[in-house]
Order: C-alpha cells, then structure tokens, then sequence
C-alpha cells in the first residue's frame, strides 16, 4: 500500500515557490537594490551641492535676462 502523504505541505510548496518565482522576476524588472538607489541619490545630492558651490550668482531671483524694471503706476 502506498505512503499517506499530506496534501497540504505540496501544495503549500508549490505556492511557495511561485511567490519566490514573481518575486525574483519583480526584482529583475524594479532593478536596483534599496542600498544601490540610497547610494545613487548620495551620490546625486553631493554632485548638486558641488554645482551650487561653483555658481556664479548665488541668489535664485538673479536673472540676467530680465531686466529690472519698475512696477507700473496703476
């Protein structure tokens, strides 16, 4: 007579392995691990705090482009 098995451990199994299946698929697509994006970002915030340094007008309301013109009389 054959073994009694427990269908529930097999099926249990089989769902398992397919969560880990979508899940390495979804981590294939999504790309970056959490460590490599906060890594990209320090990166990224350096980078612009470098640029700012090298700007040669600090203020944000300086535009050359415009010229400064009074408001008009209403």
């Amino acid at each position: 007579m054959g073994d009694i098995v427990n269908l529930n451990k097999f099926r249990k199994k089989r769902e398992r392995e397919e969560r880990q299946a979508e899940s390495a698929n979804n981590n294939a697509r999504s790309g970056r691990s959490k460590a490599d994006r906060a890594a990209t970002a320090q990166d990224s915030g350096r980078e612009k705090a470098d640029l700012d340094g090298k700007r040669m007008s600090p203020s944000e309301d300086d535009n050359p482009c415009e010229p400064d013109t009074p408001p008009e009389p209403a």
